[in-house]
């Protein structure tokens, strides 16, 4: 079943992995710097019956490789707010990895502000709060600097990292959203209105337990902290326990 909600655009957007047409809640995942949708692809078919999980696919990556790169938060949040529209008949929450967890906050505002559609939950994994400011510029070094960078997150496959042909196709899109991640200017405003999760590993190398704590000051619902062993991606390693503090939460 491919229930693209009848436009192009959002065929582009959103991968349906594991239908569940009758689920109560959708669960809308989006990708760190470099991922796609595929990355969520397990979890997807973890998720109890009663989830609809929604996977967010980037410019620049797989099947879109040859589309424009955004490199800017606010235009890919605008992007995937419209392309979200359409499935907002039933309640939504967010899953956002690392800087998808970013993006989620800015598309959760958005709902807010223009729809009024305030989401089940927003779960930020492996991010710091969008308060939290970071001075960082992985996006301007060469290409060697940015391999250390993924290695050092170990988020990308060794093999993949010794084949130049694919390093070649592959930079560019990650390198415009480590600019996206890395420009990106938090404005105050309104907190959001729905439950806000935030989920950590306990030796990420670049996100500390008090930055995804400080999560708790952008909602004016509840916070709740879940710490994993692991790094970066942590979740690689916890799919199961994940799975099912989102599937509890969402129940």
């Amino acid at each position: 079943m491919n229930d693209n909600r009848g436009t192009d655009d959002n065929s582009l957007w959103i991968r349906r992995f594991q239908p569940r047409p009758d689920a109560g809640v959708r669960l809308v995942c989006l990708p760190h710097a470099g991922g796609s949708a595929s990355f969520f692809f397990p979890m997807a078919k973890a998720m109890p019956d009663g989830v609809d999980v929604l996977c967010v696919q980037y410019p620049g990556r797989q099947d879109r490789r040859g589309e424009p790169l955004i490199d800017t938060i606010p235009e890919l949040a605008d992007r995937v707010y419209a392309a979200l529209l359409p499935w907002t008949d039933r309640p939504l929450a967010f899953f956002g990895h690392s800087m998808g967890a970013t993006l989620a906050f800015e598309v959760a505002r958005r709902l807010e502000r223009e729809k009024g559609v305030v989401l089940a939950a927003l779960f930020a994994s492996a991010r710091r709060a969008p308060s939290v400011a970071r001075s960082e510029n992985v996006h301007e070094q060469d290409d060697d600097g940015l391999v250390r960078e993924m290695q050092r997150l170990a988020g990308t496959d060794a093999q993949l990292l010794g084949d130049e042909e694919i390093l070649r196709m592959v930079l560019p899109a990650i390198r415009a959203d480590y600019r996206a991640a890395e420009t990106y200017r938090y404005e105050p405003g309104a907190a959001l209105r729905c439950p806000v999760v935030g989920l950590t590993g306990d030796a990420d190398p670049k996100v500390g337990v008090e930055d995804v704590a400080a999560w708790a000051g952008h909602t004016e619902a509840s916070f709740e902290l879940k710490v994993f062993t692991g790094g970066h991606f942590y979740l690689t390693q916890h799919q199961g326990a994940v799975v099912e503090a989102v599937a509890g939460r969402l129940r």
